[in-house]
């Protein structure tokens, strides 16, 4: 890695640390309550993505609706990060408070929320754990994964789950241009725009871990990013970016291009649909990962 590689990398730690910092400051004083921690998966072709909305049709949405029906005086469950409409979890993490006279053990509220949420959203795992820990700032990095059909005819209990990209066989060269995103890059030109006013101020610095491209089952690919964290939208703008590439219509030399950082206003060509990206995995430090 470059000495500017590891500048930024430090640096955004360092923004990282302050940011949660910050947010436990703003957070209301947790003396009086107790913090659980819940491991879900859920299948996201029915929902409006994770972010609470206006329509009510959330992943949080719901998961809030179902925990006040429980515990009235429940306010928020902060999830890890957002995934968009259309795209399943295998393992998301969040946190909710409730106050420390309500005496429900971890247990207790995994087996009542599972009773009360549709089948669509499951809760593996409950854990009361300390107040420092928060699902989405504590997290030190995640894993999705992405499946595409290169069949003629998509299975019909993979619609919505898988993207369908009929006879594409260029595996080697997928996995050749999947490869050109590992390391510490500037994804500006790789992340759609939130229109919230930091588009132009977000730091887009991203550290991408590894990056596979393998068979799977019935014609398909399984394509896997793990990095420190993702912007909005990019892993469907990589995966866009990956296929443009081996069927060339995007070379390695613009590919390197957007990913310097020089030119903000330019974005990759394509975003893949949301159809087969699915949040494998939410890391912490190693003083939350047991709990």
């Amino acid at each position: 890695m470059t000495r500017r590689g590891n500048f930024a990398q430090v640096s955004r730690k360092t923004n990282h640390f302050l940011l949660h910092c910050a947010k436990r400051k703003m957070e209301p004083e947790t003396s009086h309550l107790r913090r659980f921690r819940i491991d879900l998966a859920y299948d996201g072709r029915l929902f409006a993505g994770w972010q609470s909305q206006a329509c009510g049709n959330t992943i949080q949405d719901v998961l809030l609706a179902k925990m006040k029906l429980i515990c009235p005086e429940i306010e928020s469950v902060q999830g890890s990060g957002r995934t968009d409409a259309g795209v399943s979890a295998a393992n998301q993490v969040a946190h909710f408070d409730v106050p420390t006279d309500w005496k429900m053990t971890a247990r207790d509220w995994r087996n009542a929320l599972n009773a009360h949420l549709p089948p669509s959203i499951r809760i593996f795992k409950s854990n009361e754990v300390a107040s420092d820990f928060h699902s989405r700032f504590s997290a030190i990095g995640k894993t999705y994964r992405y499946q595409i059909c290169c069949g003629e005819v998509l299975p019909p209990l993979e619609h919505g789950l898988t993207w369908l990209l009929r006879d594409f066989d260029e595996i080697e060269q997928l996995k050749k241009g999947a490869e050109a995103f590992i390391g510490t890059h500037d994804f500006r030109s790789f992340s759609a725009n939130r229109n919230d006013g930091k588009d132009q101020t977000r730091d887009c610095v991203r550290e991408i871990l590894s990056a596979t491209v393998e068979k799977g089952q019935q014609e398909s690919i399984i394509m896997t990013f793990s990095g420190d964290g993702f912007l909005y939208k990019m892993v469907r703008f990589l995966v866009g970016s990956s296929v443009y590439f081996a069927q060339d219509k995007l070379s390695l030399p613009e590919i390197e291009h957007l990913l310097s950082g020089k030119f903000p206003l330019e974005k990759a060509p394509y975003c893949a649909p949301p159809d087969g990206l699915s949040l494998m995995e939410v890391r912490y430090p190693v003083e939350f990962a047991g709990k």
